[in-house]
């Protein structure tokens, strides 16, 4: 059971039944319970300051639209099959075009865990501007490109960072990977 307190614990104990789930290669992955593991990710957008406060708040967004969905819809697959069906997966506020948009929160999230436990030092600054290089800057424009390059300056340093996780460098490099 995750400790309370903890966000990174949660975070890793959601995703490691997620992965179970997938893993187990018998049953589709619940809407629900898909949508319960995002939600714990929000708080560490809000960790990284300002820098990523848009991506908080389009994230937040998008995994309450598929909570909302879950109350209808039950399993990620169900999701994609409906949203073909009325061939609406490219539209923007549709369940698949939400789903895209958090799966690249999540391999945002994934990239700057694994350069936070490549990188040496205190600065967040490179992890942070290599993860959203692969991950995000493909999707967004020029001028959002220069607004997140000039706002890494912002960025908390891996201590407060940590500190604001109620992690030390130990406990959070278990739950990072």
């Amino acid at each position: 059971m995750a400790q309370e307190g903890k966000p990174l614990a949660k975070i890793a104990e959601a995703f490691k039944d997620l992965s179970a789930t997938v893993n187990s290669g018998t049953q589709d992955v619940k809407l629900v319970e898909f949508s319960r593991a995002c939600s714990l990710i929000s708080p560490l957008f809000g960790c990284l300051g300002i820098t990523f406060k848009f991506a908080e708040m389009d994230f937040v967004a998008d995994v309450h639209g598929l909570a909302e969905a879950s109350k209808s819809i039950e399993s990620l697959q169900s999701l994609l099959d409906r949203d073909t069906e009325n061939d609406c997966v490219k539209k923007d506020g549709s369940h698949s075009r939400n789903l895209l948009k958090v799966k690249r929160g999540i391999d945002m999230v994934r990239v700057l865990f694994q350069q936070i436990l490549a990188s040496k030092g205190n600065s967040l600054k490179v992890p942070a501007s290599v993860a959203y290089a692969k991950v995000l800057a493909p999707h967004h424009g020029r001028a959002i490109r220069t607004v997140v390059a000039a706002g890494m300056l912002a960025l908390p340093t891996k201590a407060r960072l940590l500190q604001k996780l109620n992690e030390n460098e130990a406990s959070a490099r278990v739950q990072m990977q």
